[in-house]
């Protein structure tokens, strides 16, 4: 070979290795830039949805497919040079399109921040209208909305599981009693079985602390009566929806026991509206007098002499077949702790009233009724 030749030869080799040097030195400074330069976009927002299960490499590609990045293999290396590729949490992301890669995978990381909203259920109301409450429907007429947490369809599907009321230990054939009236924080479009989960566990909690107040007075109520924990919060539900004033619910829910236990009572029927009602409106299959019945109007008599109607405490004796309403502290601590009076009549005051008069006899409560009460047609 020529002195020239080699020459030549050795200016190539040495012009290849400085062009690829620099190439290098680009690429290496590209990469070192890389996670801080902003990708060219016009600061739109771009939805991303990561799902369980879904590998980085996924993510990478579906963030440059959205045109949230570029080079997808970079930001992999990158996220695995930070250790980031298995922190990367699942969920519905919004992601501007002129973030750098150090801005995305902080957010991946970080995860999507939950949205609340406050929903307050009342006591005494029945699943139907927490339901109806929970997937954002309030009641007509109130002022406040009702913001939606989940589907309510969802909500009774599941309320009425007998798997699922297994597994929280709940007899019956619905979740009917065992909702507590409060106030929550839900996330938006939570799962349903989250959300009545919290419900049962709060009832669960309140009736444990009360149980333990109360033992002793529990205990005979329960000896006296032949009940279990449910009959007692099928009575609860029951005072909760006839009592308006906190101080009458141990008077009202010894009433009640009075009825179905003292001998001048000869019927032993609870004879109570509300439980009526109840049957007409929530169960599955309903009688064809409440088939007939229209919930906005007051109850009429082929409602009150309704046999067909297991709710009806004016024609079978006892407790209803199950709760008739969700009831908060008060009512269930009264129902385990009742006044012990002697009354078998209470009517209201006046129309509409909170307060009532209370009677012993039959005579004294016709008294009690042609005083307070107002003829109706």
């Amino acid at each position: 070979m020529s002195r020239r030749s080699f020459r030549t030869g050795l200016a190539i080799v040495v012009g290849t290795l400085v062009v690829a040097a620099i190439v290098v030195g680009l690429l290496a400074r590209s990469a070192l830039h890389y996670p801080d330069t902003r990708h060219a976009g016009a600061g739109r927002e771009v939805e991303v949805e990561i799902k369980p299960g879904m590998a980085f490499p996924s993510v990478s590609s579906l963030l440059a497919s959205r045109g949230v990045i570029a080079r997808p293999t970079w930001f992999r290396l990158f996220a695995m040079y930070r250790g980031d590729t298995t922190r990367v949490k699942t969920g519905t992301y919004k992601l501007r399109d002129d973030l750098t890669p150090r801005q995305v995978l902080a957010t991946l990381v970080a995860g999507v921040k939950d949205v609340t909203v406050t929903v307050t259920l009342p006591e005494g109301q029945h699943m139907l209208e927490y339901f109806a409450r929970l997937g954002g429907q309030c009641p007509a007429g109130e002022a406040r909305a009702c913001p939606r947490v989940t589907d309510a369809a969802a909500l009774l599907a599941l309320a009425r599981d007998k798997e699922f009321l297994a597994a929280h230990g709940i007899p019956g054939d619905s979740v009917e009693g065992y909702l507590f009236p409060d106030t929550y924080s839900f996330r938006v479009d939570e799962a349903p079985a989250k959300v009545l989960g919290r419900l049962i566990t709060r009832h669960q909690q309140v009736w444990r602390e009360l149980a333990q107040v109360h033992a002793r007075e529990l205990a005979r109520v329960k000896d006296r009566l032949g009940w279990t924990d449910r009959d007692v919060l099928v009575m609860a539900s029951i005072v909760e929806k006839e009592a308006v004033v906190a101080a009458e619910r141990p008077r009202i829910a010894q009433v009640f026991i009075n009825r179905l236990v003292e001998p001048e009572f000869k019927s032993r029927r609870l004879e109570t509206d509300p439980t009526i009602r109840y049957g007409c409106t929530v169960p599955e299959t309903k009688s064809a007098a409440c088939q007939a019945w229209d919930p906005t109007q007051r109850l009429r008599r082929a409602q009150l002499d309704d046999v067909d109607n297991p709710y009806n405490t004016y024609r079978h004796a006892g407790l209803p077949p199950g709760p008739i309403s969700n009831p908060g502290r008060s009512a269930i601590e009264a129902t385990m702790d009742p006044d012990g009076s002697k009354f078998f009549y209470f009517v209201a005051k006046a129309e509409g009233a909170s307060e009532h008069v209370f009677s012993r006899t039959y005579d004294e409560h016709k008294a009690a009724v042609a005083r307070y009460v107002k003829s109706q047609d």
